[in-house]
Formats: structure tokens, C-alpha cells, sequence
């Protein structure tokens, strides 16, 4: 402390704050504390006299362990707790003391209904202090026995499976999860999935994003007697049929949120006519990277999950042909109402009109456009007329893409940023956000829309 120049006395509050707070992100926490250190300056409240990187480190751990000693003094009462691992050394040389600490006053964690780990590591690295962390939140699991018997959420993440088998295959949570999500998980050299399932009474959904060696995890996941109530599935890497069939058949009327990367052989059709046969209630749809000869089928797949479909998102940019027949015959296939509508697409006004004129019914509350055609001026004179002037949208984004002499995309014009354009808009009360902001990602949809 004897570096920390503080004239000041501290202030007080009438007013406990830390004892209301009900989510804790750890990375959160760390990166507020980075941010806030770059604001110290000579002859505000804290400054650092000696700055040298090692100094710095040392306040900064200094502050957070500050911090979640003052949470822990004022019995905060956490019902989300999330804990981030990553190969970064600033925020692993934080947390292994952190953890040690909340293992000393496990009362800090004792009501807590959702327990998020994200833990992006490669284990093949030889980090002494990413090793004690694995070592103390496996600690932080045994020793909770009572606390799993209260969570309901857990968030799986990344490739390292090692603590979360520990977590699974103690019963302490049999009675109380109701949601697991993995996300970016390997499952290549996991066993005995059917049996951990097998325990779980309360279980009403799980989540798979981006997983891997998913053959291996099917494989397991049919021989469970229980069924399997596949809620999500974001599926990024090819899986054998006869797998991804007989998953399907055993958790097809739990499946509503379905995200595809197509590869662009066989797979992709038998894959898409399992869809269609098994999948009824899709309400969120996510289809990437498909050619125009699958243009049909993908239209014959949003008209039959018309009655339950809410999201959608259609993202074919990356090819250089018009995606006419995708436009000019989506609009009939639409419900009367969507929450999301994502087009990633390269449009041209003449197909655009004739998606609007078929979909002149349909509201969208959320109206996603990203335009890879260069058809900028003409498009937009097109929205005005039949999107702002109806008001079939509550919220717009629109991204256009400006060619150079070279037929290269030299700039992307975002519709937020021309503001005489946004007031046109709000006249007619339609929001018009920036792009990056309404577009869904899939953090947004794994972790928070659930």
C-alpha cells in the first residue's frame, strides 16, 4: 500500500450496495479493474507512484482481493456466480487467490441457483497456476455439497473436460439442475454420459454449441433410458447420420433452437431432410452458408416450422451470385409474425421488392439486413416506401456493403451512422440500431436468451 498515494479520507454511504448484488462474473470484475486503473492519474483519489509491470500487477490483484473481501464482509447474496479461466496472465494470477478466498468463506456462495464455468484453456500447457485453479474449483465442487443441491444452471465451456466430469458425476445436484448447456465442448475421451443423465431427476433441458466428437457423445446419449431433452443443438462439424437419426428420434420433440454451418457435400442434404422429418418445433432457426441448390429445401424447412418459428436467420453473403431465388419466394413462407428476421445476403432491389410484397403481413419486431450486393441507394428507397411507411418493423439495422474499382468491399456503411437517415425513421417509430448491436451472436443465444 505504501505505493498508493491516498490524501483522501474514504467516503461513506448510507446505503449497503454490495449485499443487493445477485450476479458475479469473475472476468468481469478483473476487466472493470483494468479499465478503471488506466483512468488513475497524479492528483486523483488513487494514483500508483510506481508503475513498473510488476507493481501494477500487484495492485490490481491487490484491489480485486479487496473487492471480494468487502462482498464477502457484506454477506452478499449471490444467485449467479460465474467463473472465467483463461490463458491470460493478468486474470489466472487473480483468481487462484480469489478462489482460495471463497473457499475460506464458502457462505459467499451459499444461495447460489446458477454456476457458470467457462474455462478456455488448452490443458497441453504446462501453467503451474492454471493447474491450481483446475485443483481448487474441483475443491470449490466437492466440498459444495449443499450448494449443488440448489443449482439449477450450469454452463459448461470450452475444450478441458477434466473439472466438469467431477461436477457431473457427483449427485449433489440430481434434484436441482434443470439446465446444462456445453458450449465448445470435446467430448472425444468422455464415458459413462448415459449413466450421468440417468441421474438427473429434474432435468428439463441441454444446450450443445459448437461441440466436438459429437459421434462419440450420440453414441452414449441413445443407450440412456431417460429421454433427452435436447433443447438446443449448433451443430459445426460433421456428425455420421445414423448418429445424428437416431438423437434426433429420441429428442426431437425438445428440439426448438437449431444452428447449421453447411460443408457442402452429402451431408448437408441428409442432414437438412432429417430436419424436416423429425423437427416440429423449431422456434429459432440459424442457417449458414448454403448453396442455391439447397435453396428449395431451405424454403420447404421454414414453411413447414411456420406455426413455432420466432428467430431466423439466413446468411449465404459470402457467395459473389444474387440470392434471388431465396428472396423472391421466403416472404410467403413466413409466419405473421417474427421476433427476428436476420438476412445476410447479396440483395438487389427487384428481388427484394418481391420479398416484401409476399411478406407484406408478416411483422417483424427485430428487421436484420447485412448487403453484400453494392445495391445500397436503391434498397433503402425500397425499405422506406414498404417497411417505414407501413410500420411492419419496431427495430431496423442495416449493414451495406460499398465496392471499390477493383469489385472489392472497401467500406461497410451502417445505417446508424447517417443520422438524418435514423430521424427519418423515428418519425415513423421505428428504432433504427447499429448492426452489430441487433444481430444476434451465439453467446447472446447460449448464454442469455435460454
Amino acid at each position: 500500500m505504501d505505493k498508493i498515494n491516498n490524501n483522501l479520507l474514504p467516503s461513506s454511504t448510507l446505503f449497503n450496495y454490495p449485499r443487493f448484488i445477485k450476479y458475479l462474473n469473475t472476468g468481469s470484475i478483473f476487466y472493470s479493474i483494468s479499465k478503471w486503473f488506466e483512468t488513475l492519474k497524479p492528483g486523483r483519489r488513487y494514483f500508483l507512484l510506481d508503475s513498473d509491470s510488476g507493481s501494477v500487477l500487484e495492485f490490481k490483484k491487490l484491489i480485486s482481493m479487496l473487492l471480494f473481501k468487502l462482498f464477502i464482509e457484506n454477506e452478499v447474496n449471490l444467485h449467479i456466480f460465474e467463473i472465467e479461466v483463461i490463458n491470460y496472465l493478468p486474470f489466472d494470477f487473480y483468481l487462484d487467490d480469489i478462489l482460495e478466498l471463497i473457499l475460506q468463506n464458502q457462505n459467499f456462495i451459499h444461495n447460489i441457483k446458477n454456476f457458470k464455468l467457462y474455462i478456455m484453456v488448452d490443458y497441453s500447457i504446462d501453467n503451474i497456476k492454471i493447474k491450481s485453479i483446475n485443483n481448487r474449483i474441483s475443491e470449490m465442487i466437492s466440498n459444495s455439497h449443499q450448494i449443488l443441491k440448489r443449482v439449477v444452471r450450469i454452463v459448461l465451456s470450452y475444450i478441458s473436460f477434466p473439472i466438469y466430469q467431477s461436477l457431473l458425476l457427483s449427485n449433489n445436484c440430481s434434484n436441482s439442475l434443470n439446465t446444462i448447456i456445453f458450449y465448445h465442448i470435446d467430448f472425444h475421451d468422455i464415458i459413462n454420459l448415459d449413466k450421468v443423465f440417468e441421474q438427473f431427476n429434474v432435468l428439463e433441458s441441454v444446450h450443445i454449441f459448437k461441440c466436438f466428437s459429437l459421434n462419440n457423445f450420440t453414441q452414449q446419449i441413445i443407450n440412456s433410458t431417460k429421454p433427452f431433452k435436447l433443447k438446443s443443438f449448433f451443430l459445426s462439424e460433421m456428425i455420421k447420420i445414423e448418429s445424428l437419426e437416431l438423437l434426433l428420434q429420441k429428442s426431437c420433440d425438445y428440439l426448438e433452437n437449431f444452428w447449421y454451418f453447411f460443408m457442402y457435400n452429402d451431408h448437408d442434404l441428409q442432414l437438412l431432410e432429417l430436419i424436416l422429418k423429425y423437427c416440429k418445433n423449431i422456434k429459432f432457426l440459424d442457417l449458414y452458408n448454403f448453396k442455391n441448390q439447397f435453396n428449395y429445401l431451405v424454403l420447404d424447412l421454414i414453411e413447414d416450422m411456420r406455426q413455432k418459428l420466432n428467430y431466423l436467420t439466413i446468411d449465404i453473403h459470402y457467395f459473389t451470385e444474387p440470392n434471388s431465388i431465396i428472396l423472391r419466394n421466403l416472404g410467403q413462407k413466413l409466419p405473421l409474425k417474427l421476433e427476428y428476421l436476420c438476412l445476410e445476403l447479396n440483395i438487389y432491389t427487384n428481388d427484394f421488392e418481391i420479398f416484401l410484397k409476399n411478406s407484406q403481413y408478416t411483422f417483424i419486431n427485430k428487421l436484420v439486413i447485412k448487403n453484400t450486393s453494392g445495391d445500397h441507394d436503391n434498397m433503402l428507397s425500397c425499405i422506406k416506401e414498404n417497411i417505414m411507411k407501413k410500420k411492419r418493423v419496431k427495430y431496423l439495422a442495416i449493414m451495406d456493403a460499398v465496392f471499390d474499382e477493383y469489385n472489392t468491399i472497401s467500406e461497410n456503411i451502417d445505417l446508424f451512422s447517417l443520422e438524418n437517415e435514423v430521424k427519418e425513421f423515428e418519425f415513423y417509430n421505428i428504432i433504427v440500431r447499429e448492426y452489430i448491436d441487433l444481430k444476434f451472436n451465439l453467446t447472446d443465444i447460449s448464454f442469455e436468451k435460454i
